[in-house]
């Protein structure tokens, strides 16, 4: 069963048994945020054709963001698009993109997922959260280790909205975030990097 088959997150927590809550835990995680950046993002609002398909919404607006606050933690994780993620027939599919353990064997060898970004497509946020949370489990399992917090991620570009699965429990950030307070958007990216990053290090550690 592919992960967009899933459209309602009530059907995955109860397919799955995971409880849901909803909170506000994320934290603000501060990023300086280049002026270069900044330019070229509202250059690319204003002037260009950001928003008439799914592609062009990863590519103008979700996958820039998401690859200015990668860069900084590149030693450690790679940021892949549209990566086949599979457990069994169940779990399933190719999530926007995933943020993955830098593999010892190479950049071209998947590892861990930490994090799922999916998009909502339609702006159905809904569905988007349905098949982010099918593959935030598949993450999980795929890990073998429960203990590592999966998060997740589903935006229309404009819209970012954020959760984390922890063991059997998922939780929604209660606040939405914005690509118009692009400041405030940032420090919450960098703080799901920043949550992630910490985890591989308890790990490696351990």
């Amino acid at each position: 069963m592919a992960f967009s088959s899933y459209k309602t997150i009530g059907e995955v927590l109860k397919a799955f048994q995971v409880t849901y809550t909803e909170s506000n835990f994320m934290n603000e995680a501060e990023f300086a945020l280049s002026d270069y950046f900044r330019e070229d993002l509202q250059t690319v609002m204003r002037e260009g054709v950001v928003d008439n398909s799914e592609f062009a919404i990863c590519e103008n607006l979700i996958y820039p963001v998401l690859k200015e606050v990668w860069k900084r933690y590149s030693s450690k994780f790679i940021l892949w698009s549209h990566q086949s993620l599979n457990y069994d027939e169940k779990l399933s599919g190719f999530p926007e993109y995933i943020l993955a353990k830098r593999s010892p064997l190479g950049k071209v060898v998947f590892d861990k997922p930490y994090f799922i970004l999916v998009e909502a497509k339609q702006d159905n946020f809904e569905a988007g959260w349905a098949q982010c949370l099918a593959e935030m489990i598949a993450a999980q399992k795929l890990n073998g280790e429960p203990q590592i917090i999966i998060f997740g991620i589903v935006s229309n570009g404009g819209l970012w909205q954020f959760g984390k699965l922890e063991a059997d429990a998922f939780t929604r950030n209660i606040a939405p975030y914005t690509i118009y307070e692009l400041d405030k958007l940032f420090t919450a990216v960098n703080y799901v990097f920043q949550e992630c990053e910490l985890q591989l290090s308890n790990l490696v550690s351990a």
